[in-house]
C-alpha cells in the first residue's frame, strides 16, 4: 500500500514538472520573436522553411542557413555575415511549447553566457 501511494505521488510530482515540446510545430512559418537584452525589450518577425530563416529587424532584412541539430536545437548562421560579430553561429534551444507560442535560449557557439526569449506563430 505504502509503496503503490509513494508511487503514486512520484508520478504525480513528474507529471507537474513535464512541459510541453511539440518543437516540430515550429520548424516552418512566419513568426514574431521577444527578447530582452540589458533590460531593453527587442521585436523580430522571421520566416522560416526547413534550412533558411529571414528576419526583419529595425528595417534590415538578414538571412541565416538553419540547422537543425534534434527536434527542438538548431544552429543559426549569416549567410551574409557584415562584420566579425555577425560572422558567429547562434546555438538556440526550445525550451517549452504552449500552442502557438514558444520558449527558448540561446547563445552564441562556444559561449556560456545564455539570454531567453519567446516566439510566437503567427
Amino acid at each position: 500500500m505504502k509503496k503503490s501511494l509513494l508511487l503514486f505521488v512520484s508520478f504525480l510530482l513528474l507529471s507537474c514538472y513535464n512541459q510541453e515540446r511539440n518543437c516540430t510545430d515550429f520548424k516552418t512559418g512566419k513568426f514574431t520573436s521577444e527578447t530582452t537584452v540589458e533590460g531593453k525589450k527587442y521585436t523580430t518577425t522571421f520566416e522560416r522553411n526547413d534550412s533558411i530563416q529571414i528576419e526583419h529587424f529595425n528595417n534590415v532584412i538578414d538571412t541565416f542557413s538553419i540547422r537543425w541539430i534534434n527536434d527542438c536545437e538548431y544552429i543559426l548562421e549569416n549567410t551574409r555575415p557584415k562584420n566579425r560579430a555577425e560572422q558567429k553561429a547562434v546555438h538556440v534551444k526550445i525550451l517549452n511549447t504552449k500552442d502557438l507560442t514558444y520558449s527558448f535560449e540561446y547563445a552564441f557557439v562556444g559561449e556560456t553566457k545564455k539570454q531567453k526569449g519567446s516566439v510566437t506563430k503567427m
